[in-house]
């Protein structure tokens, strides 16, 4: 029997290195994917339907919404974003892994809706690292900046329902504590329903 897959939700403040800890995962673990997002935003050049989002009318999204079809949902720049609850728990069943990129109000939701997955959020080590970081970024205003840095003093002291905290000083350091988190999680008897009567059956591997 195939066990079950893992359902990890990461949340960040911008500028935190989340993107690049989550390539190198990918990198690693190519079983792992992303889930399939509604939006009412247009397609962007290239975008296809179904493969980068699902793109529907603004009526339909707020009739899937009220009907609970979705396990977190947000309103961006004036367009709606959701991700499906039953495609997240049929993947995990299939034995698929999925990682989940949120914010903290999505990540939130996440919990709430599904009763599980793994939920870890990153720090960067202090807010004037992290100003450093998104000025050598140089694609946003200072303007924007202090506001991202705003945000994150407020994520920050919203992540006590996290199963994991992280903080990211040096990459290769955060990484190998992030790999050995997957690697544990992978390990927990509830992905493996019937491990103890295949291997005494002689059967393990079916």
């Amino acid at each position: 029997m195939k066990p079950e897959g893992i359902l990890l939700v990461i949340s960040a403040p911008s500028g935190a290195g989340k993107s690049t800890l989550i390539r190198t995962l990918c990198r690693d673990f190519p079983e792992f994917g992303f889930s399939v997002s509604y939006t009412t935003r247009e397609p962007r050049p290239g975008e296809v339907h179904g493969r980068d989002y699902f793109f529907v009318h603004r009526e339909q999204f707020v009739a899937l919404k009220e009907q609970n079809f979705f396990a977190e949902w947000a309103s961006v720049h004036g367009n709606f974003y959701g991700t499906p609850r039953d495609q997240i728990l049929e993947s995990i069943r299939q034995g698929k892994s999925l990682i989940m990129d949120v914010d903290v109000q999505g990540a939130r939701q996440l919990k709430d809706n599904l009763g599980r997955g793994v939920y870890l959020f990153i720090f960067p080590p202090s807010l004037e690292e992290l100003k450093k970081r998104l000025l050598q970024r140089g694609s946003d205003p200072p303007g924007v900046i202090e506001k991202r840095l705003h945000n994150a003093s407020l994520e920050m002291l919203e992540s006590d329902f996290f199963d994991y905290w992280l903080v990211n000083d040096q990459i290769p350091t955060a990484y190998a504590q992030l790999k050995a988190l997957v690697l544990a999680e992978m390990l927990r008897p509830a992905l493996h329903p019937g491990l103890p009567q295949r291997i005494a059956s002689g059967k393990w591997y079916v």
